[in-house]
């Protein structure tokens, strides 16, 4: 890498949206750091799906593709590592790594993701993105027909089974307690054969991340092949924090259309600021974020 430690633009996180936003700058001949620890939330993931020209490649041979064509423009350097911390100085920003080195950029972009919370279930974590899901879109086409469950209760559950009753008619709500369904809700499943079970989940039982059964509290055990599931997650870093970046209620990074965040010369894109968590989503939101990024800076010295 370069010696220089000022940039127009640093990226933090270099999977699909951040490097997605790095060709635009890159096109533009931006100087643009992207600092990436080399961790993304779907690193487990076997296949990705939903994305054209990429349907069925693994995450990594995706990213691999996008890296290779970004690290093609001059002016994009790559550093291996993790930003731990943040400040707002004169002119800009300064991104201070793990290794205890500093860089300075006029211009950030959180491309950071978000970190899963995993609930206390044994055997959760390891089927986490392989046989249980969290999107029909990534992944129902890939488990259609076979028995599924869903981890869930209320109108989350509601809402993952009326897209998930398209792709399976053997569908069970895991409600882990009182069902809290309103009559009509109650009314919909019913109709639709949709079978609840209250109890409390212990573990899941499985092979190499692919579910065989679930196991409850009181000792039964459920099979199943598949599951989705809908838990809590948290910003991966608290450098949108510290930098004052406002969060919605759902906890994601606050971003207008065009990727700025609530501080001004702060833009966020991909997981850590939206809800659609796909590799499609990201890549758009990336381009996004980069072309405005270009433009403030375009506009700020023309």
């Amino acid at each position: 890498m370069k010696p220089t430690t000022d940039f127009e633009v640093i990226i933090i996180g270099g999977s699909y949206s951040g490097l997605s936003a790095a060709m635009a700058l890159g096109r533009s001949l931006r100087n643009t750091l992207i600092i990436d620890a080399g961790k993304p939330c779907n690193r487990q993931t076997p296949h990705s799906h939903n994305f054209l020209t990429q349907d069925g490649s693994t995450p990594q041979e995706i990213a691999e593709i996008a890296r290779n064509q970004v690290a093609k423009y001059d002016t994009v350097e790559f550093y291996d590592g993790m930003a731990v911390g943040s400040k707002k100085v004169e002119n800009g920003f300064d991104i201070t790594t793990s290794r205890g080195e500093t860089f300075h950029t006029k211009k950030l972009l959180l491309a950071t993701g978000i970190k899963d919370l995993m609930p206390n279930i044994e055997g959760f974590a390891e089927c986490w993105g392989i046989s249980v899901v969290h999107c029909p879109y990534c992944h129902g086409y890939e488990i259609r027909n076979q028995k599924t469950a869903i981890m869930a209760n209320g109108d989350t559950a509601v809402h993952l089974a009326s897209l998930v009753n398209n792709l399976t008619k053997d569908l069970t709500i895991l409600t882990e307690g009182k069902i809290p369904f309103d009559d009509e809700q109650l009314d919909k499943l019913f109709k639709q054969n949709i079978k609840i079970i209250e109890k409390e989940i212990v573990a899941i039982d499985h092979k190499a991340g692919y579910l065989k059964s679930i196991r409850f509290k009181d000792g039964s055990v459920e099979a199943f092949d598949a599951a989705y599931a809908s838990i809590p997650f948290e910003q991966n870093t608290l450098i949108p924090e510290e930098l004052g970046c406002k969060l919605t209620e759902q906890g994601y990074i606050e971003v207008d259309e065009m990727g700025k965040t609530t501080e001004d010369g702060v833009f966020a894109c991909g997981d850590c600021s939206t809800m659609m968590r796909s590799v499609a989503t990201a890549v758009y939101k990336g381009n996004i974020a980069g072309v405005f990024i270009n433009h403030e800076l375009t506009q700020e010295s023309f």
